[in-house]
């Protein structure tokens, strides 16, 4: 073997602090690979020594500050970065320096627009949410204020939503009746806003939103779409005017309640619903196949209130039969801080409802905020939105609101109608402070069933059959999980419904981690390339080697699994070579380049795997280790017991020099 040999150096020697390239060159022939003279072998080296400090702070950094916040802080001066800090806590200072007349021209037609489906969406939340229907307006009030001066989404329109509304609603009328105990529910109400603006803004404080990702979008999917069946067939007792209807928030009994009842049925609430019902759902299809029309399905609510306040109030004489809102007081939030309840024995109830609920509002909130973000190409701070809707809801608290969050149905309409910035908000909070002010006499004649319309058209949206299957093409786990959530909350309950999605969830995550995917790879002809076999039919077996990658973190929990199934391979490899006379297996190369890090549970198994191997005249390879993995294989001093030929940057290079070392010397 010809050896044409540069300065070697031992990657020991020098503590792995050394950058120094070391390299080799041999004659290698006899491998699948381009011919050439002579092939160059890299080492691999260690990373820069770093002290305990010093990688626990690039660690922390990593996990909790990945978008680096405080890069624009750098090399300005003190002036400067306290223009900066204003504007990094408060993003209106971002846009508001800049702000003029043509903007608020388009804000202002947003805002009014938003406003008029604001209104009779924030009765009829309240409602679904077991809360008396001005609670809805107080909360399009106060919270959209707020998140103008702190959200940093432009087109985001903040207030009540319909998941969150039934979540709060379902959760707290288990324990407390709304009709026998409603100021002690109203109580509740309000604590578990604060505890879920308290839950947020920590998380956003702390940088902690990760932990929002484990409701994945498959969840969502199938959580919306049971909740929306629920909302709907829970609005079948306001459109067929049905007085005494199960509290339940399950299928059977819900449908149960509705045929027990048959007596109850209202010809006249039936005819009117159904009717504005139609006319809500063709407005709604209407500015789907025509996006240009968006005002159409924005307008039709508000449309539908007057028209159908206006019926009543013209028929009153005749009209015993159709419940009606009745008296909502005038003006503005009353103060509710004296309300809360942070003693007793319903406050774990609280508590639960407003994590659960907090947690539905900010997932919602995010993901339909960076949606028109992504449309305009711009950037949502996912922490300051958590924190600019945690202080939202605590504030809220305290004034006669509950949980709100950005409406994806509102926010949509804000979009169309051309708003560009937060004071779309601003107009919506005017707009609804006229209502509460002068115009609450008018609703009093508002027929219930008006709103249960409302609410089935609001939440029809949610049911997105084209996203489930398309999670059944994609990911048969994430189907199940959707199908768990859905029938969860159809069948079993809201809250539990949800559980067990997440359950599913976090099973796929430790499916994925405790049994990760390893591959055979092969060498594609006439290239140094190596990949799977089963994917690549052109790739072939190189003789005498079997070539493993895993594809995953090697840790404690996958390490067993991990060593079983590898010698699996090395079984199944030596009888395929059996039965085709192939050469004898020698070296098992296993490409590393996927595993991103490694435990000592996983440093024991590859030394444990390397001592079998040995036993059986096997050559055990480890090809191109990251740093951090590199790293504890040589404070670990497995290194030592490797030799520096077990570790190549490449599969090429491995190959090549290890087919060239077993060539007789000439």
């Amino acid at each position: 073997m010809g050896v044409n040999s540069n300065r070697v150096e031992d990657f020991n020697s020098h503590g792995g602090s050394t950058t120094t390239t070391t390299t080799t060159l041999k004659i290698s022939t006899e491998i699948p690979m381009p011919k050439t003279e002579a092939m160059e072998i890299h080492n691999v080296c260690l990373p820069s020594k770093k002290t305990t400090f010093q990688k626990l702070k690039h660690r922390l950094s990593e996990i909790f500050f990945p978008d680096d916040p405080l890069y624009r802080f750098k090399d300005q001066t003190w002036c400067k970065k306290l223009v900066l800090g204003f504007q990094f806590l408060l993003p209106i200072f971002q846009w508001g320096p800049e702000y003029n007349l043509t903007l608020f021209r388009s804000d202002i037609i947003s805002g009014v627009t938003i406003a008029s489906l604001a209104i009779p969406q924030g009765i009829s939340y309240a409602k679904l949410a077991s809360l008396p229907p001005i609670v809805g307006l107080y909360s399009s009030f106060v919270p959209p204020l707020i998140y103008s001066v702190l959200g940093s989404s432009r087109h985001l329109a903040v207030g009540p939503v319909s998941i969150a509304s039934l979540v709060m609603g379902t959760m707290l009328s288990e324990s407390i009746s709304p009709v026998e105990e409603p100021i002690l529910y109203l109580k509740l109400a309000f604590t578990a806003t604060f505890f879920a603006g308290l839950f947020q803004a920590s998380l956003g404080l702390l940088r902690l939103g990760f932990i929002i990702d484990f409701l994945s979008k498959a969840t969502l999917v199938g959580f919306m779409a049971g909740a929306a069946v629920i909302v709907s067939l829970q609005q079948l007792k306001g459109l067929l005017g049905i007085v005494h209807f199960t509290g339940k928030m399950q299928f059977i009994p819900v449908v149960t309640s509705v045929f027990d009842h048959k007596k109850e049925w209202s010809w006249q609430t039936i005819v009117m619903g159904f009717s504005f019902l139609l006319f809500l759902l063709t407005a709604r299809h209407i500015s789907m196949r025509k996006p240009k029309l968006f005002w159409v399905s924005a307008a039709a609510p508000l449309t539908s209130v007057f028209l159908s306040t206006l019926l009543v109030f013209c028929i009153k004489s005749k009209a015993h039969g159709i419940p009606i809102i009745g008296h909502l007081q005038k003006g503005l939030n009353p103060p509710s801080s004296n309300m809360l309840y942070f003693n007793g024995q319903y406050l774990a109830l609280a508590i639960r409802t407003g994590i659960v609920t907090g947690i539905l509002s900010l997932t919602e909130g995010i993901a339909v905020g960076r949606t028109f973000a992504s449309l305009r190409n711009y950037q949502v701070d996912g922490n300051k939105e958590m924190l600019a809707i945690g202080l939202m809801n605590m504030a809220g608290s305290c004034t006669s609101c509950y949980i709100t969050t950005g409406s994806f149905s509102r926010s949509a309409v804000n979009y169309n109608a051309g708003a560009q910035t937060a004071v779309s908000n601003i107009v919506l909070a005017t707009a609804v402070l006229v209502t509460l002010l002068f115009l609450m006499p008018l609703f009093y004649y508002t027929p219930n069933v008006i709103l249960a319309a409302i609410i089935i058209t609001a939440v029809i949206g949610l049911i997105d059959y084209q996203a489930a299957y398309k999670l059944w093409k994609v990911d048969k786990l994430d189907f199940l999980a959707c199908i768990c959530s859905f029938f969860g909350v159809l069948f079993i309950s809201v809250p539990l419904g949800l559980a067990i999605a997440v359950g599913v969830s976090v099973f796929k995550i430790l499916l994925h981690v405790t049994r990760p995917n390893t591959v055979v790879l092969g060498n594609i002809p006439r290239t140094q390339i190596y990949q799977s076999l089963n994917r690549y039919r052109e790739a072939s077996r190189v003789p005498s080697f079997l070539i493993l990658a895993i594809e995953s973190p090697i840790y404690f929990a996958n390490a067993t699994y991990l060593q079983e199934r590898i010698l699996r391979w090395i079984r199944e490899e030596e009888e395929w070579i059996k039965a085709n006379h192939e050469s004898t297996l020698k070296c098992i190369i296993i490409d590393m380049t996927p595993v991103t890090a490694i435990d000592t549970s996983g440093i024991d198994m590859v030394c444990e795997l390397r001592k079998m191997l040995e036993k059986r005249s096997l050559q055990l390879v480890l090809v191109n280790p990251v740093g951090s993995v590199m790293e504890k294989l040589h404070h670990s001093k497995i290194l030592e017991s490797f030799g520096m030929n077990s570790f190549y940057l490449t599969v090429g290079e491995a190959v090549g020099d290890i087919s060239a070392s077993w060539k007789p010397q000439p």
